[in-house]
């Protein structure tokens, strides 16, 4: 493994980033393999199979958020601390998540998925802080928005070999309970590769007295554009969350097929992966395209297109004919609006950290993922649960909150300028 972070030789088309970097992302793309097994298939599962209400499901989802805030505010505070620093954060992170998919495995009741999502939201929670801080440490500034654009490209790529192959062995099989074997199997391996194969990165000051981390996290707290970025990207994630705990079991009850009631969950697999191959393929040239703008501007660029994704959505659900045709659009806009975001987002927040305050701001950030999360499954789920006017209507007014989002990102982009 040392000789591969001393030798690594790369095409002159792709980013020539620290090797660690790209050690990382072959790590992170093996994990997201498992994730992929399971993310989009937890809610078919728990509300077909298991036969919980889609309500309950959602509130279990959203539970994850709960521990996630504990776990996000333990992950930045621990990858800015002497002792843990950003490897040993990021080993702890993936131990607790492959516990947390061995319990969801063995979900039968609601009182143990509840317990399963608490755990994988503490591994998670403890996870982005540390991966996203390891990636600012290495990179230039830039080199950032690439760099996070490959991290999250290799994310994809393994989300989406994991959708493929999560798909075939369910339409095989049945076997759900599978998915989440595998999901712990993929925590481990990233385990072995972070252990193997990252050197801790943090470099702390040399005069680090006991409350520095206090002070680290007040002095955030009082960063005002931060502050104001923190609010539009909670909105952010509430969208994203959309795509993984709402739509898949909106496009298996809702979408009038012909004489049958939804997309069969190959289709379903199909759809998702072709989201995922959009945003693989265009998160490098939309993260080049994008440098041009502002953070802000290219935030708002991102907001816009979810403004379109989930009108599609709505004509989806509503149309009479092509509704896979309808379905396959929004996903792809989806993708852009994905890869927009998630590299300026995280360019962002390194630009308003202190070096030594990585940890705690992109804890921050995290946190905001958390809260997204939180809001997100249980309002799509109670959604779901009504009449069939309000799951309609639900996507148009997700389409109409953009207009708010974008209002923020102005005001963000003018006290950037000011800055």
């Amino acid at each position: 493994m040392k000789f591969l972070r001393k030798y690594v030789f790369l095409p002159s088309w792709l980013p020539q980033l620290n090797p660690q970097v790209w050690i990382l992302g072959i790590g992170r793309f093996l994990s997201e393999i498992g994730t992929g097994f399971t993310l989009f298939y937890a809610p078919i599962f728990f509300v077909n199979q298991v036969g919980l209400s889609a309500t309950a499901v959602g509130f279990a989802l959203g539970s994850a958020s709960i521990s996630g805030v504990l776990g996000r505010i333990l992950g930045g505070t621990f990858s800015d601390s002497r002792f843990w620093g950003r490897r040993r954060t990021l080993l702890l992170s993936a131990a607790v998540a492959a516990i947390a998919s061995l319990v969801l495995a063995t979900t039968s009741n609601f009182s143990t998925l509840v317990v399963g999502n608490l755990l994988m939201g503490l591994g998670q929670g403890l996870y982005w802080p540390a991966t996203e801080a390891v990636v600012a440490d290495l990179t230039p500034p830039e080199q950032r928005r690439e760099a996070f654009a490959l991290t999250r490209l290799a994310d994809n790529l393994g989300m989406g070999m994991g959708i493929v192959f999560g798909g075939a062995l369910i339409g095989t099989t049945g076997a759900y309970r599978a998915l989440f074997i595998v999901d712990a199997i993929s925590f481990v391996v990233f385990f072995g590769v972070v252990y193997f194969a990252i050197t801790e990165t943090y470099q702390p000051p040399e005069r680090q007295q006991n409350t520095s981390i206090q002070s680290s996290w007040l002095q955030a707290l009082r960063d005002r554009p931060l502050l104001v970025y923190v609010i539009v990207n909670i909105i952010f994630t509430t969208y994203i969350s959309q795509l993984h705990s709402t739509l898949p079991l909106y496009l298996k009850n809702f979408v009038a097929v012909g004489a049958e009631k939804g997309f069969a969950e190959t289709t379903i697999s199909a759809l998702f992966a072709l989201y995922l191959a959009l945003a693989v393929v265009c998160q490098l040239p939309v993260a080049r395209a994008l440098k041009r703008f502002s953070h802000a501007q290219a935030l708002t660029i991102s907001a816009l297109m979810w403004a379109v994704g989930f009108s599609l959505i709505w004509v989806t659900g509503v149309a009479t004919t092509n509704n896979l045709g309808w379905a396959s659009f929004s996903l792809g806009v989806f993708a852009l609006a994905t890869v927009s975001y998630t590299p300026s987002a995280s360019a962002l927040i390194t630009d308003l950290a202190p070096e030594s305050q990585r940890g705690v701001y992109f804890s921050i950030n995290s946190l905001c993922w958390a809260a997204g999360y939180f809001i997100g499954p249980p309002l799509g789920g109670w959604a779901l649960d009504q009449p069939r006017v309000v799951v309609y209507s639900f996507w148009l007014i997700l389409a109409l909150s953009v207009v708010i989002t974008i209002v923020i990102l102005q005001y963000l982009n003018r006290i950037l300028a000011d800055k």
